[in-house]
């Protein structure tokens, strides 16, 4: 490397920080290569030298210049920082003072107040020997030691309150009844004004009407082979009146709603024959469970009661069309439940428990598979779904069959006696009339081979489906007698009761 570029080098590194110089254009020149001593020139040596030399002299200057500057900042922030110190110090120093002040007033309230209880120690002393010396005197004066003075002054005081703390006692006694009878009065009024509904009474007749009077012919049949079919697959009484009015008859209201509203499709079909009723009765059929099912959702959910099991569900569904004395089970359980919800709320007691029991108190008499009383059956279905034990004792008591184990039980039984014995809510021989006519069908149903059985004419008839297969013609014969005995035997009715027997073998086959 040259000198010139190694001078170069040295100048550009010492003065990093200034802007390199543009380069000077020279006039370019042979390519021949010079010789050292042609290329370098002294002077230009000597120049280059000096102006390092220069800009060296300004890099001291500069850098003693900052490390002034630096050791100036470094003796203002040691200023700033011994000024900060004295402060603290000084703060400290005060506080010290004061504290020990402080403890120097602590120390004479001390002396003062141990001084005071000295004081107050010998007082009390005076005070004891003074009471002790009256009471020495009284005790000689009277005749009586201390403890004989304190029991007499006992015994007097004790008899002077007897007559004051009974006289209290009494008129305590006689207030709290007059609030009690009062309070209960106002909350079974209030409940019951919860508990108010629409009651519409229905017992045994369905009506449905006749737009059309060619339409009764039709219903009745050839040689009244319809209006027999309808009959038989209804398990209801049919009553052509004179005035274009049908009036079906049964005590079971889910078979008297079949038929109406199997009835209402046939009318508006047009064509009613034996096999077309048969068709439209059972699709009826269906749609009654249907809606049943619907209302026992419609009766959980009027009533807040979420996520009970679908059975339970299905069977609170039959209320909608089952009545207990006349009375609408769905109303009643819907008054009831209000009754005793609004009673839970003002005693304080568990409302779900309450709500439950009320929802699920009856459902024993719409379980037509089980024996028993409506209760026992009842019982045993809800333990069959894991329903709260609390829940099953609100049902298996609201009758009093067993002792009330909880405050629930109790407002249930009173809020099912507020709902059925209030005017109007009952008709009292229904029950009676409903349980002879489902006897009667119990009774026929439990010979061998019977397929179905209805009680119809008001309970003066019974109607008996045998199954063909298990019982030939001659078999059917005896059936109906033995039948007719039975219900001589076991059964009281009015008047009497004809016994119906029928066996249709029919086979049906399909050519595709």
């Amino acid at each position: 490397m040259s000198f010139l570029k190694k001078l170069t080098k040295i100048f550009t590194t010492v003065d990093s920080r200034r802007k390199p110089r543009p380069k000077k254009v020279f006039p370019k020149r042979d390519k021949k290569p010079l010789r050292r001593k042609e290329a370098v020139s002294p002077k230009f040596t000597a120049r280059v030298l000096q102006q390092a030399q220069a800009r060296a002299r300004e890099i001291i200057i500069e850098a003693k210049d900052e490390a002034y500057r630096l050791r100036q900042k470094a003796d203002k922030e040691s200023r700033r920082l011994r000024e900060a110190l004295d402060k603290q110090k000084e703060a400290v120093q005060q506080k010290q003072t004061e504290m020990e002040r402080l403890s120097g007033g602590l120390e004479e309230k001390e002396r003062l107040l141990d001084k005071k209880e000295n004081q107050l120690e010998e007082r009390f002393s005076e005070i004891e020997k003074i009471k002790t010396n009256q009471l020495e005197k009284l005790e000689r004066v009277a005749g009586l030691t201390r403890k004989e003075a304190k029991k007499l002054i006992l015994e007097a005081t004790e008899k002077k309150l007897k007559s004051e703390t009974g006289r209290k006692i009494k008129e305590a006694e006689e207030e709290s009844k007059k609030r009690a009878e009062e309070e209960s009065r106002e909350i079974l009024v209030e409940s019951m004004y919860h508990g108010a509904t629409d009651y519409v009474a229905e017992y045994t007749v369905s009506i449905v009407k006749l737009t059309d009077e060619e339409m009764k012919g039709r219903i009745i049949g050839k040689e009244g082979r319809n209006i027999r079919t309808f009959e038989k697959v209804t398990g209801v009484d049919v009553d052509l009146d004179e005035e274009g009015l049908i009036r079906l008859s049964c005590f079971d209201p889910v078979r008297r709603e079949v038929a109406r509203v199997a009835l209402k499709k046939l009318l508006r079909d047009g064509r009613i024959q034996p096999s077309r009723i048969e068709e439209v009765v059972k699709k009826t059929q269906e749609e009654i469970e249907r809606i049943m099912l619907k209302a026992g959702e419609d009766l959980c959910h009027r009533l807040r009661v979420y996520n009970l099991p679908r059975p339970i569900i299905e069977i609170l569904g039959r209320f909608k069309y089952r009545f207990s004395y006349g009375q609408n089970m769905i109303a009643h359980t819907l008054e009831e439940s209000k009754i005793g919800i609004a009673l839970a709320e003002k005693v304080k007691a568990n409302v779900n428990v309450v709500r439950l029991g009320c929802l699920l108190h009856d459902i024993g008499k719409v379980i037509i598979d089980e024996e028993g009383t409506h209760v026992q059956v009842g019982v045993n279905f809800l333990k069959k779904h894991n329903i709260p034990q609390a829940v099953i004792d609100c049902v298996s008591q609201h009758h009093e069959d067993e002792e009330f184990t909880s405050p629930e039980s109790v407002l249930v039984y009173i809020a099912d006696a507020i709902s059925g014995a209030r005017p109007g809510a009952r008709y009292k021989d229904y029950e009676g009339y409903v349980k002879r006519l489902e006897d009667l069908e119990k009774l026929a149903k439990s010979f061998s081979g019977v397929k179905e059985a209805y009680a119809i004419q008001a309970g003066r008839e019974i109607r008996v489906i045998v199954d063909p297969e298990k019982r030939n013609d001659m078999a059917t014969y005896k059936l109906a007698s033995d039948i007719r005995d039975k219900v001589k035997k076991e059964l009281v009715y009015p008047g009497q009761v004809k016994v119906t027997v029928i066996r249709e073998l029919r086979k049906i086959e399909v050519a595709n």
